[in-house]
Protein backbone atom coordinates (compact mmCIF):
# COMPACT_ATOMS: atom_id res chain seq x y z
CA UNK A 1 0.00 0.00 0.00
CA UNK A 2 1.61 2.96 -0.77
CA UNK A 3 -0.87 6.24 -0.97
CA UNK A 4 0.08 9.39 -2.31
CA UNK A 5 -1.74 12.55 -0.63
CA UNK A 6 -4.06 13.11 2.14
CA UNK A 7 -7.32 13.69 0.12
CA UNK A 8 -10.07 14.51 2.27
CA UNK A 9 -11.56 14.28 5.54
CA UNK A 10 -15.62 13.26 5.62
CA UNK A 11 -18.02 14.09 8.32
CA UNK A 12 -21.54 13.13 9.37
CA UNK A 13 -23.58 16.63 10.01
CA UNK A 14 -27.42 17.22 9.99
CA UNK A 15 -27.04 20.27 8.10
CA UNK A 16 -24.60 21.07 5.49
CA UNK A 17 -25.20 24.60 4.61
CA UNK A 18 -24.05 27.02 7.72
CA UNK A 19 -20.71 24.96 7.60
CA UNK A 20 -20.19 25.19 3.79
CA UNK A 21 -20.99 28.88 4.41
CA UNK A 22 -18.23 29.15 7.28
CA UNK A 23 -15.53 27.09 4.44
CA UNK A 24 -16.83 29.85 1.95
CA UNK A 25 -16.56 32.66 4.18
CA UNK A 26 -13.35 32.23 6.30
CA UNK A 27 -11.07 29.30 5.07
CA UNK A 28 -11.03 30.27 0.98
CA UNK A 29 -12.62 27.26 0.15
CA UNK A 30 -15.73 26.82 -2.47
CA UNK A 31 -18.21 24.11 -3.66
CA UNK A 32 -16.43 21.60 -5.40
CA UNK A 33 -19.27 19.18 -5.84
CA UNK A 34 -23.02 19.28 -4.19
CA UNK A 35 -24.74 16.41 -4.48
CA UNK A 36 -28.31 14.37 -3.20
CA UNK A 37 -26.47 13.35 0.08
CA UNK A 38 -22.98 15.26 -0.08
CA UNK A 39 -21.21 18.73 -0.63
CA UNK A 40 -17.24 18.60 -1.40
CA UNK A 41 -15.46 21.83 -0.47
CA UNK A 42 -12.12 22.79 -0.37
CA UNK A 43 -9.40 25.58 -2.09
CA UNK A 44 -8.61 22.71 -5.16
CA UNK A 45 -10.32 19.72 -5.88
CA UNK A 46 -6.68 17.98 -6.74
CA UNK A 47 -5.83 19.05 -2.81
CA UNK A 48 -6.77 18.18 0.68
CA UNK A 49 -10.78 18.69 0.99
CA UNK A 50 -13.54 18.43 3.56
CA UNK A 51 -16.68 15.98 2.77
CA UNK A 52 -20.39 16.65 4.41
CA UNK A 53 -22.06 13.71 4.36
CA UNK A 54 -25.94 14.16 5.50
CA UNK A 55 -26.89 12.90 9.10
CA UNK A 56 -29.91 12.22 10.84
CA UNK A 57 -30.10 14.55 13.69
CA UNK A 58 -26.71 15.04 15.72
CA UNK A 59 -23.70 13.10 15.79
CA UNK A 60 -20.96 11.69 18.10
CA UNK A 61 -17.44 13.06 18.43
CA UNK A 62 -16.13 9.39 18.78
CA UNK A 63 -12.57 8.99 17.58
CA UNK A 64 -12.14 12.66 15.95
CA UNK A 65 -10.49 15.38 17.73
CA UNK A 66 -9.35 18.05 15.30
CA UNK A 67 -8.49 18.76 11.74
CA UNK A 68 -5.78 20.78 10.82
CA UNK A 69 -5.59 23.05 7.59
CA UNK A 70 -1.63 24.57 5.93
CA UNK A 71 -1.51 28.09 5.55
CA UNK A 72 1.68 30.25 4.28
CA UNK A 73 1.03 33.03 6.37
CA UNK A 74 -1.05 32.21 9.45
CA UNK A 75 -1.25 35.62 10.78
CA UNK A 76 -2.92 37.11 7.68
CA UNK A 77 -5.39 33.59 7.65
CA UNK A 78 -6.64 34.15 11.12
CA UNK A 79 -7.68 37.82 10.39
CA UNK A 80 -10.50 36.04 7.82
CA UNK A 81 -11.93 34.25 10.87
CA UNK A 82 -14.56 35.35 12.94
CA UNK A 83 -13.91 37.74 15.81
CA UNK A 84 -12.51 36.06 18.91
CA UNK A 85 -11.84 32.73 17.16
CA UNK A 86 -9.35 30.44 19.10
CA UNK A 87 -6.57 29.09 17.98
CA UNK A 88 -8.89 25.34 17.67
CA UNK A 89 -11.93 26.52 16.50
CA UNK A 90 -15.41 24.94 15.78
CA UNK A 91 -16.75 25.10 11.92
CA UNK A 92 -20.27 23.36 12.88
CA UNK A 93 -21.81 20.48 14.41
CA UNK A 94 -18.24 19.83 16.86
CA UNK A 95 -16.19 19.95 13.60
CA UNK A 96 -13.12 21.17 15.69
CA UNK A 97 -10.37 22.91 12.76
CA UNK A 98 -6.63 24.66 13.40
CA UNK A 99 -4.88 26.75 11.11
CA UNK A 100 -1.23 25.46 10.74
CA UNK A 101 1.44 28.04 8.73
CA UNK A 102 3.72 25.95 7.15
CA UNK A 103 4.96 26.10 3.42
CA UNK A 104 2.25 25.23 0.65
CA UNK A 105 1.31 25.19 -2.65
CA UNK A 106 -2.43 25.65 -2.26
CA UNK A 107 -3.72 27.61 1.25
CA UNK A 108 -6.12 25.81 3.26
CA UNK A 109 -4.93 22.25 2.29
CA UNK A 110 -4.76 19.37 4.98
CA UNK A 111 -2.00 19.96 7.20
CA UNK A 112 -3.20 17.09 9.83
CA UNK A 113 -5.50 15.23 11.14
CA UNK A 114 -5.67 14.46 15.23
CA UNK A 115 -7.19 11.52 16.63
CA UNK A 116 -7.61 9.92 20.14
CA UNK A 117 -6.62 6.67 20.35
CA UNK A 118 -5.80 5.04 23.93
CA UNK A 119 -2.18 4.35 23.06
CA UNK A 120 -1.05 6.44 20.66
CA UNK A 121 2.29 4.86 20.10
CA UNK A 122 0.73 1.42 19.09
CA UNK A 123 -2.28 2.99 17.07
CA UNK A 124 0.63 4.62 15.50
CA UNK A 125 2.49 1.74 14.74
CA UNK A 126 -0.62 -0.19 13.64
CA UNK A 127 -0.88 2.50 10.53
CA UNK A 128 2.23 2.03 8.87
CA UNK A 129 0.33 -1.32 8.13
CA UNK A 130 -2.23 0.83 6.37
CA UNK A 131 0.82 2.15 4.34
CA UNK A 132 1.48 5.81 6.12
CA UNK A 133 5.04 6.73 7.25
CA UNK A 134 6.41 6.73 10.45
CA UNK A 135 6.69 10.29 11.51
CA UNK A 136 7.42 10.19 15.32
CA UNK A 137 6.52 8.22 18.12
CA UNK A 138 2.63 9.32 17.80
CA UNK A 139 2.18 10.75 14.37
CA UNK A 140 2.31 9.13 10.65
CA UNK A 141 2.90 10.76 7.68
CA UNK A 142 1.21 10.53 4.07
CA UNK A 143 2.43 12.61 1.19
CA UNK A 144 3.52 15.55 3.76
CA UNK A 145 0.37 15.50 5.71
CA UNK A 146 -0.55 13.84 8.89
CA UNK A 147 -2.42 12.16 11.25
CA UNK A 148 -1.64 12.64 15.24
CA UNK A 149 -2.80 10.46 17.88
CA UNK A 150 -3.69 11.97 21.13
CA UNK A 151 -4.38 10.05 24.18
CA UNK A 152 -8.07 9.50 25.01
CA UNK A 153 -10.61 7.70 24.41
CA UNK A 154 -11.07 6.49 20.34
CA UNK A 155 -14.30 4.65 21.29
CA UNK A 156 -16.63 4.82 17.80
CA UNK A 157 -20.16 5.62 18.75
CA UNK A 158 -23.18 4.61 17.48
CA UNK A 159 -23.22 7.70 15.47
CA UNK A 160 -19.87 8.91 14.47
CA UNK A 161 -19.15 12.73 13.32
CA UNK A 162 -16.32 11.18 11.41
CA UNK A 163 -16.93 9.29 7.95
CA UNK A 164 -13.92 8.60 7.11
CA UNK A 165 -10.71 9.59 6.21
CA UNK A 166 -9.37 9.14 2.29
CA UNK A 167 -6.03 9.22 0.74
CA UNK A 168 -5.13 9.03 -2.93
CA UNK A 169 -3.83 6.31 -4.28
CA UNK A 170 -3.05 4.97 -8.10
CA UNK A 171 -4.78 1.72 -7.91
CA UNK A 172 -7.63 0.91 -5.48
CA UNK A 173 -7.79 -3.03 -6.80
CA UNK A 174 -4.29 -3.21 -5.60
CA UNK A 175 -5.34 -1.76 -2.67
CA UNK A 176 -7.99 -4.41 -2.06
CA UNK A 177 -5.39 -7.13 -3.16
CA UNK A 178 -2.72 -6.24 -0.17
CA UNK A 179 -5.36 -5.16 2.19
CA UNK A 180 -6.70 -9.19 1.54
CA UNK A 181 -2.90 -10.27 1.66
CA UNK A 182 -2.53 -8.32 5.24
CA UNK A 183 -6.20 -9.72 6.84
CA UNK A 184 -7.24 -6.20 6.49
CA UNK A 185 -11.18 -6.10 6.38
CA UNK A 186 -12.08 -4.30 3.50
CA UNK A 187 -15.48 -2.84 3.66
CA UNK A 188 -16.63 -1.93 0.41
CA UNK A 189 -15.92 -1.35 -2.88
CA UNK A 190 -17.64 2.13 -4.29
CA UNK A 191 -16.81 3.11 -8.53
CA UNK A 192 -17.76 6.72 -8.92
CA UNK A 193 -18.27 8.79 -11.60
CA UNK A 194 -15.22 10.46 -11.05
CA UNK A 195 -13.58 7.96 -8.22
CA UNK A 196 -12.88 5.06 -8.14
CA UNK A 197 -12.57 3.89 -4.42
CA UNK A 198 -11.89 0.82 -1.38
CA UNK A 199 -12.69 1.56 2.17
CA UNK A 200 -10.77 -0.42 4.74
CA UNK A 201 -11.56 -0.67 8.21
CA UNK A 202 -8.51 1.14 9.78
CA UNK A 203 -7.32 1.48 13.80
CA UNK A 204 -9.79 1.65 16.38
CA UNK A 205 -12.50 1.22 13.41
CA UNK A 206 -11.39 4.11 11.83
CA UNK A 207 -13.11 4.10 7.95
CA UNK A 208 -9.63 4.61 5.17
CA UNK A 209 -10.33 5.54 1.91
CA UNK A 210 -8.21 4.57 -1.21
CA UNK A 211 -9.37 6.58 -3.86
CA UNK A 212 -8.41 6.49 -7.39
CA UNK A 213 -9.38 9.16 -9.51
CA UNK A 214 -10.61 8.28 -12.54
CA UNK A 215 -8.72 9.83 -16.04
CA UNK A 216 -12.05 11.45 -16.56
CA UNK A 217 -11.93 13.49 -13.49
CA UNK A 218 -13.04 16.82 -14.11
CA UNK A 219 -13.77 18.47 -10.71
CA UNK A 220 -12.47 21.90 -9.96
Amino acid sequence: MEPRTLDHVAFWVADRAPIVAFCERHLGMHVIADEANFTLVGSSARHGKLTLFDADGPRERGPLKHVGLRVSDLAAARTELPAGSADVFEIGEGIDVTLVEAPTDVEYDLDHVALWAAEPAATAEEYLRYGFDAAGPTRVEVGGAFLELHEGDPSQADRPLLNHLAVLVESADEIVAAARELDIEVESVVDAANTYAAFLWGPDRVRIEYVEHKPTFSLT
